[in-house]
């Protein structure tokens, strides 16, 4: 690291300097070690033909760690307090742009036209708004690295039989893997939990050959309304449908009808959209074997 890189360790001396106290409402935990920081880098492969949206950019740890690396640099922060610091602290490079704004509200094309990557430490409270807002955007990212509470990175990667319905939102559109764990003292303040920083490596095209992502998640989040139910009553629930209707499209997916929600990967849940609210439809029931 050059000599005049923004080291976490001053975390705290710049907050004092600038008289600002971490939000709880925002969920402000400022990164403060050395060692997550690098293997966040890592992890991001940043290169120089690389352009990165930084979501929740803070004090600039993470933002000047990718200025020294990549072409372009778009820091997104909430906080209005902070943006006089990020201006401070990336004065020497031209090639990063702070913008402050709500991630939720913002369009992320409009601020990264053409193929991005996306880093964050994201707050606990919106994580799962902030994956579906940026794996559902117009434009997606090819490679997301995100620093999440350790239960949720949990979530994030499992498999059937532990699914959820963000698993199967992310897993739907990437890969997901756990590449770093982060304790509490990884942060200032320290946050009550562990963390993990997940790597999510998304498809080209999604994992299930739906014709519907609407109507997909339609099925999927019938079927985790109720996640006590047997999938026969939550999805006929869920979708307004005869139970026999829902008996049916298990057993023709290869289903038992006493199964429940957690139980099915993504490729499962694309057979029973298929047959659902399709007639069958061929290129979806016959990716049911190959994405179970």
């Amino acid at each position: 690291m050059d000599d005049g890189e923004f080291r976490p360790s001053s975390v705290r001396s710049l907050l004092r300097k600038f008289d600002i106290k971490p939000s709880k409402r925002l969920g402000q935990n400022f990164l403060v070690s050395q060692r997550l920081l690098e293997r966040i880098i890592a992890a991001a492969e940043a290169g120089p033909q690389d352009v990165v949206l930084e979501i929740g950019a803070g004090l600039g740890t993470l933002t000047l760690a990718l200025a020294q690396r990549v072409r372009r640099v778009v820091a997104l922060e909430l906080d209005r307090r902070l943006i006089p610091i990020l201006h401070e602290q990336v004065a020497p490079y031209p090639h990063v742009e702070i913008v402050q704004a709500d991630i939720l509200t913002v369009e992320p094309a409009d601020l990264v036209p053409g193929p991005y990557k996306v880093v964050a430490n994201l707050p606990y409270y919106i994580t799962s708004a902030i994956l579906r807002h940026l794996l559902e955007a117009r434009q997606k990212p090819a490679l997301m690295v995100v620093t999440v509470q350790n239960e949720v990175a949990q979530r994030l990667v499992a498999g059937p039989g532990a699914m959820s319905l963000l698993a199967v939102s992310v897993q739907f559109y990437g890969q997901p893997r756990i590449v770093a764990k982060a304790p509490p003292g990884a942060f200032y303040p320290s946050p009550r939990v562990n963390s993990a920083v997940v790597r999510i490596d998304l498809y080209e095209e999604p994992a299930a050959a739906v014709d519907d992502v609407e109507a997909f998640f339609a099925v999927v989040r019938a079927g985790f309304a109720q996640r006590r139910k047997q999938l026969r009553n939550s999805l006929s629930q869920g979708l307004h449908l005869p139970v026999g209707k829902a008996v049916e499209a298990l057993h023709r997916c290869g289903l038992d009808e006493k199964q429940r929600a957690q139980e099915l990967g993504v490729g499962e849940w694309a057979c029973l959209y298929g047959e659902l609210l399709h007639d069958r439809a061929p290129e979806t029931a016959n990716g049911c074997d190959k994405l179970a």
